[in-house]
């Protein structure tokens, strides 16, 4: 994949390198996300983070405005959970009537891998996403109502949890917030590993702030490079690398994304630090091939 994506971008023309530059350059301008991100992760204000990502695709998108929703949206969903106070599973079901059937939630079945199921903002517009931004819509609008849920990052279907009294609940956003037993769990699992595997207690961990921000920019990120739209891939991939600038997989990526771009010296700079934070990595002796030919390109532009 990587030799080819180099190949695709010595085609590219000086005005589209011109172009990718400019867009390059209003990238790096300094925004909140970065300020953000860098607070304890309890502090981190989910909401807002992942709404500035998705101004990244919509720069005039009003955070402020999108908050206030998710905040109209609790304050009407309160009275109700205050009645089921002491009973979690009244409390649930008043959620999932809210959510679910009032504000007609959903997930997006249809149309899984369509970026805007990954920006809060159209998941909040379109009544419509994918398990983790229902969920961020889940917790964001529980935790201001009163009743606390936290992220379970279950592999390949992001859930939330409700724990109180020695009990815990699981809940899935994506399938109108219903409760969870261990059976549906691992029809979960063999549905998206395509057999049957042994439910593990790594699955059913907590998943902070930073690590549901994480896993929301990994999706855009896949869906992004599929459709060989490097430009948003790159984008979505240096706001990976502020989250963990230590993770190799995403020095990976970036090569593969300025590579499609055509800025080969920082696409050749990103699969050195590749190889320096994963030498033994499985694309390694791969990277070490095709290390020096965006090097070389990008000395024909220099």
């Amino acid at each position: 994949m990587l030799s080819q994506t180099f190949s695709r971008a010595a085609a590219a023309s000086p005005a589209r390198r011109c172009v990718i530059n400019e867009v390059m350059i209003a990238f790096t301008a300094c925004d909140d996300f970065l300020e953000i991100i860098a607070r304890p992760d309890r502090d981190i204000d989910l909401a807002g983070a992942a709404l500035l990502i998705a101004r990244d695709e919509y720069p005039d998108l009003d955070v402020d405005a999108y908050r206030s929703r998710l905040e109209r949206m609790a304050l009407e969903v309160a009275p109700r959970i205050d009645v089921a106070r002491g009973n979690p599973f009244a409390a649930i079901d008043a959620l999932k009537t809210y959510l679910f059937v009032e504000q007609r939630l959903r997930g997006n079945h249809e149309e899984y891998f369509d970026p805007r199921n990954s920006y809060l903002n159209d998941v909040i517009d379109r009544r419509r996403g994918i398990p983790i931004t229902l969920s961020v819509v889940y917790l964001e609008v529980s935790a201001r109502a009163g009743f606390p849920v936290e992220g379970v990052g279950f592999p390949g279907h992001f859930l939330v949890r409700h724990a109180a009294a020695g009990r815990e609940i699981l809940i899935d956003p994506f399938h109108r917030g219903e409760i969870l037993l261990p059976e549906d769990c691992r029809r979960r699992l063999a549905a998206v590993h395509g057999g049957e595997v042994a439910l593990e207690a790594r699955f059913f961990e907590t998943t902070g702030n930073r690590a549901i921000l994480k896993r929301m920019l990994q999706n855009l990120k896949q869906v992004y490079l599929q459709a060989k739209d490097y430009a948003r891939a790159l984008r979505t991939v240096e706001r990976l690398v502020a989250l963990a600038p230590d993770d190799p997989h995403h020095a990976k990526d970036r090569a593969q994304a300025n590579a499609g771009l055509t800025p080969y010296a920082p696409a050749a700079a990103d699969l050195e630090r590749y190889l320096a934070l994963a030498p033994s990595a499985g694309h390694a002796c791969q990277a070490r091939k095709h290390i020096k030919s965006p090097r070389r390109l990008a000395a024909t532009l220099n």
